[in-house]
C-alpha cells in the first residue's frame, strides 16, 4: 500500500489513517501495530523536520511480505541527511546529560530488525524492516 503527503506535521492525521488502514487490512495484532504507527510517525516527522529542500510530498509505503513487515518513506529533491547512522542514545544517562534529539531513531531501531538509508539523485529512502512473529498477523 502506498500513499503521498503533504510535507507537513499537520498531514500526520493523514498519515495515521493510512497506517491504520494499512493495519487492520493486514489483520496485524496491537503489538505490530503500535510499532508501525511509531516508526511511521517518527520518520515522517523527521524527514519533515530535518530533510533540506524537499518536494512538496513524501511517499510513504507500506509492505507484509514474507513475514516481514516494511516501512519505506521517500522524500525528493532533498540534501542528504543519514538519520540512520546517529549514534546510540544512552538511555540509562542522567536526563541532564543526555543530548536533545536521537531517541526516536533509537526508538526506531531497538523495535525493528534493520533501518536502512539510501540517497541517489537528490532523493531519501528509509526502509526499516521487522520480521513478525506467526502471532503477529
Amino acid at each position: 500500500m502506498e500513499d503521498t503527503f503533504e510535507r507537513s506535521i499537520a498531514a500526520l492525521d493523514s498519515v495515521f489513517s493510512f497506517v491504520g488502514r494499512f493495519s487492520r487490512e493486514c489483520n496485524l495484532d496491537d503489538s505490530a501495530a503500535f510499532s508501525l504507527t511509531l516508526a511511521t510517525e517518527e520518520l515522517f516527522t523527521n524527514f519533515v523536520r530535518h530533510n533540506v529542500g524537499g518536494g512538496e510530498h513524501i511517499a510513504i509505503c507500506l509492505n507484509l511480505e514474507n513475514g516481514c513487515l516494511i516501512i519505506r518513506l521517500t522524500d525528493f529533491d532533498v540534501d542528504p541527511v543519514d538519520i540512520t547512522g546517529e549514534n546510540p542514545v544512552d538511555v540509562h544517562a542522567p536526563l541532564a546529560q543526555r543530548k536533545v534529539g536521537g531517541l526516536g531513531i533509537h526508538l526506531v531501531k531497538s523495535m525493528f530488525d534493520s533501518l536502512i538509508y539510501d540517497y541517489r539523485d537528490r532523493t531519501m529512502r528509509v526502509t526499516a524492516v521487522k520480521k513478525l512473529e506467526g502471532t503477529h498477523v
